[in-house]
Parts: structure tokens; C-alpha cells; sequence
């Protein structure tokens, strides 16, 4: 039951800075969609890392040949940019500190270098949506780099974590939730089909008085537990999913909490 909630609400990408999109994207495919979510799960999961290391261990390396924590923040950056350039037409807006030694940047403030990292995995995500389909063996090559790099780097960052006394996020369980009781007249606002990107919907249902969830791609459709009016959470997985409502109190959209990240969907019908 775990593998079918993780396909309802892991396999989405948001529609990150769209400013750079002049026209709409192409529908994604499913094998797309599927690079993009273990991109998320590695991705997530590193910021997550990052951030919870203190700043006074960002000199920390277990032997001298081997790179720094910050060190490791910073290059994961740059090859972000350099692998998901190549996705679609994109590229990054380089500033004079990008140009910088890579020993310089390593020993940047903690929060500078966790906020760049989770911006270049921004820019994979809109990469990604821009890209549309996979069509040929050089995205493929580039899209399983771009995979393992994030994979072999938070191995190499867990490690790290484990020798240091501290756990990876990975390792952590998740925190406890308790529902509540919602009236189930309260519930059909919020059924409806949620996009996140074009080809991603998250698609909410009512079933015998509760609400349910489940991929556009399929799967077996899971069940939303509310803990607060607008708040609702997963027991099979660490996943929440938070209602956004207009100035009016309509129901305008949803963001889903999964591996450390946020993800806003607006709802379409």
C-alpha cells in the first residue's frame, strides 16, 4: 500500500518559475514524470540534509582528500544547472559570484548555499515540465546523470551525517499525526482535479464520506485523513496535502508536502 500512496502524491513537479516560459509547456509524459519524481525524492532529501547539518560543520570532511560538506552543496549546484540546461532552452541567470573558485563558494554561509541548491532544483523542475517528452537517447543520458548525481550525492552526504553522529533524512520516521472528524458535508468542496503541471493532476474524490486521492497516472487511490480544516495527511506515506481557499472561500488550488518539498497545484474543475 505504500508504493501506491507514494504514485498518488510524489509523482508531481510544480510549475516552477514560470516567469521563464513564454509559451505553455507540453504534456508530460509518464516517463518523464517518473525521472522527475525520483529527481524529487534525491533532490528533497538533500536540502533536507543540508539544512539540518549545523553551519559549523560545513569544514567537516572524514579524511583530507575527501570533499567538504560545503563543498559537496556547491557543486551539486553547479552540475544541477550544467545537466538540466540541457533539458530544454533554459539557462541560468549567472551572476559575477557564479564565476567564483569552487573553494571560495564552499565555505559560503550555510542558509546561502542551501537556498541556491534548492534553486537550481527549481530550475530542473521547470527544465524538466519544458522538455515535455522523452524523445531521444541524449535526453536520456543527460536525464539519468542528472538522476544519479543526485542519488550518489546524498549517499555521500548520509554518510557523512552517520559519521558525524547526526541522521539522514531519510532514516528519520515521520512525526506522528492524529486526524480529527470533519463533517462530510464539509468535504465535496474539495473534490476536483488539481494540476500541477500540464500532464500531472492529482485527482480528489469522495467515497463513503471521506476524501481520496490518486494520480492522473494511476495507482490505487489513497486516502486524505484531515488533522485540521484544510490540512490532510497520508497514513501510508509521509505526505500532506493543504487545501488553499480564495478571499471568498472557494477552494482555488492544493499544495502537496512530500520529501521535504512543496509542490501548488491549481484546481481546474
Amino acid at each position: 500500500m505504500r508504493r501506491h500512496a507514494l504514485a498518488v502524491l510524489s509523482l508531481i513537479v510544480p510549475a516552477a518559475l514560470a516567469a521563464q516560459a513564454p509559451s505553455p509547456p507540453p504534456p508530460l509524459d509518464g516517463v518523464m514524470i517518473t525521472f522527475a519524481r525520483f529527481a524529487d525524492i534525491f533532490g528533497g532529501r538533500l536540502v533536507l540534509a543540508f539544512d539540518s547539518i549545523p553551519a559549523s560543520k560545513y569544514d567537516y570532511r572524514p579524511t583530507p582528500a575527501q570533499q567538504t560538506i560545503g563543498y559537496i552543496a556547491q557543486h551539486v549546484e553547479t552540475a544541477n544547472y550544467g545537466l538540466c540546461s540541457q533539458f530544454a532552452n533554459m539557462h541560468p541567470r549567472l551572476t559575477a559570484k557564479d564565476s567564483l573558485a569552487d573553494t571560495i563558494k564552499a565555505r559560503w554561509p550555510k542558509d546561502t548555499l542551501v537556498a541556491r541548491l534548492d534553486a537550481s532544483l527549481r530550475f530542473c523542475d521547470t527544465a524538466i515540465q519544458r522538455a515535455g517528452r522523452l524523445e531521444s537517447a541524449a535526453m536520456t543520458s543527460y536525464l539519468l546523470a542528472f538522476e544519479t548525481d543526485l542519488a550518489e550525492h546524498y549517499s555521500q552526504v548520509s554518510s557523512y551525517m552517520r559519521l558525524m553522529g547526526l541522521v539522514p533524512p531519510s532514516a528519520l520516521p515521520p512525526r506522528a499525526r492524529t486526524a480529527i472528524d470533519l463533517p462530510a458535508s464539509a468535504l465535496p468542496a474539495y473534490a476536483g482535479v488539481y494540476e500541477f503541471a500540464p500532464g500531472w493532476e492529482l485527482r480528489v474524490t469522495m467515497q463513503n464520506g471521506a476524501l481520496y486521492g490518486v494520480s492522473s497516472l494511476g495507482g490505487t487511490p489513497a486516502r486524505l485523513w484531515p488533522e485540521s480544516p484544510t490540512d490532510f495527511f497520508l497514513k501510508e506515506a509521509d505526505a500532506q496535502v493543504t487545501f488553499t481557499r480564495n478571499a471568498s472561500g472557494g477552494v482555488t488550488g492544493a499544495i502537496v508536502h512530500q520529501f521535504g518539498r512543496d509542490r501548488a497545484a491549481k484546481k481546474l474543475r
